[in-house]
């Protein structure tokens, strides 16, 4: 008799894979554009910064002139009582929002929509950045922290600065107890074990006399929860003919 394998006990949902959600203080993300900031600018000040578990960037409570309230990632350098501006016609100052279009290049950035009124999406984890590159047209080309390039509509909102926290992956675990508190806080199942690791019974890429697959690791999209392991619906397989090695 076989075993119920990793991707199988997951799709029960019981608590072991089942993230702390209670734990979350809130969705970090800009508010619905407001007619105020399309033509002018909106203040807004600093309420509070808090921790969330699971997420490494801390958050910002900040509430808006015309008392509306949301979320924000922070960046280095706010502070509670910190008043900032928010519009077309905002200063280009660490913690203002403003559409890409209004940012000079070479400036750094954060927390940057990749469509207009998505709320934030590049650039939000401690420490990251992105950098505007150049405008062209209605177009804003990014260098985004991997250090591709991007074009997103110039309209799209960013924050001024930096992501806070940036320090924290300097810090090592040293140990496998705060690493695995550190994934369970996220929701993550730890240790993540490799299924040629794993007896036949555990896994389908398990047994032999050493560790290898033994068999194609390509599955189909329709295969029973205990053989869909591997690439699931792969497009191709194999090495790419015709390029060169670099």
């Amino acid at each position: 008799m076989g075993k119920r394998i990793l991707v199988q006990r997951r799709g029960r949902g019981s608590s072991v894979f089942r993230a702390s959600s209670h734990k979350r203080v809130a969705k970090a993300s800009y508010l619905p554009p407001s007619e105020q900031e399309k033509t002018g600018v909106i203040k807004f000040t600093v309420k509070e910064l808090r921790h969330e578990p699971g997420r490494g960037t801390p958050l910002a409570k900040v509430e808006y002139e015309d008392g509306r309230v949301t979320w924000l990632p922070a960046v280095e350098g706010m502070y509670v009582g910190q008043t900032l501006e928010q519009g077309v016609n905002a200063a280009v100052e660490v913690g203002n929002i403003l559409p890409l279009e209004k940012i000079p290049e070479g400036t750094w950035i954060c927390n940057v929509e990749t469509h207009y009124g998505d709320g934030g999406q590049i650039a939000r984890s401690s420490g990251s950045h992105a950098i505007v590159v150049t405008h062209s047209g209605s177009s804003t080309y990014l260098q985004l922290p991997s250090r591709a390039k991007k074009a997103v509509s110039s309209k799209c909102r960013a924050t001024i600065g930096v992501i806070a926290a940036g320090g924290r992956k300097d810090k090592p675990f040293l140990k496998a107890g705060k690493k695995r508190a550190w994934m369970r806080a996220k929701g993550h199942k730890y240790p993540r074990v490799r299924g040629v690791a794993m007896n036949p019974v555990s896994h389908p890429f398990g047994g032999g006399a050493h560790q290898h697959v033994g068999r194609s690791t390509t599955v189909s999209r329709h295969a029973p929860p205990g053989k869909k392991v591997g690439l699931i619906a792969a497009r191709r397989t194999g090495r790419k003919r015709g390029r060169q090695p670099r």
